[in-house]
């Protein structure tokens, strides 16, 4: 997806509703609050607002909150399970997405309570139910984590 289609905004965008009509993910496991740029088969933002009420703050870690690396990449793969959705015209809503590989995952600067995360993931392939993406989170504009993943998408 070209910086420019994101920079302008040409894309849909979706709220939590809708989020959740797309994808089957709930609380406390649902880690994007709004996806924006929505160009279907190209790229999407998720928009992720990071509160010390995140359940995963109680034990990572309780004097120096930072959220998981993990965690980040799962707001990937949910920014891209949007994406797909909205590319099939709404035919794998309510489908699930199983990740089948994560490569160069890096963590460049850690997440912590007050950030807000965009996720700019950009579709590389996809072939029949397999969809490869790469992935960049951004936090005030500086890259805090990337990864390449692929994902399968199934019948819940």
């Amino acid at each position: 997806m070209s910086e420019e289609a994101v920079t302008t905004g040409e894309g849909r965008s979706v709220g939590i509703l809708e989020i959740k009509e797309m994808i089957p993910h709930r609380y406390p496991f649902l880690l994007i609050d709004r996806v924006d740029n929505i160009i279907k088969d190209e790229g999407a933002v998720g928009l992720k607002n990071v509160t010390i009420n995140e359940p995963f703050f109680e034990g990572h870690f309780p004097r120096q909150p930072v959220m998981p690396g993990v965690l980040i990449i799962e707001a990937m793969a949910q920014t891209a399970a949007v994406l797909v959705v909205e590319t099939l015209d709404g035919e794998a809503a309510g489908k699930l997405v199983y990740f089948m590989t994560v490569d160069e995952a890096r963590f460049r600067k850690p997440v912590t309570p007050g950030d807000q995360l965009k996720i700019h993931v950009t579709k590389t392939r996809s072939r029949g139910a397999v969809w490869k993406f790469e992935g960049k989170a951004m936090v005030d504009g500086k890259l805090v984590a990337e990864a390449k993943f692929a994902a399968m998408i199934m019948d819940d």
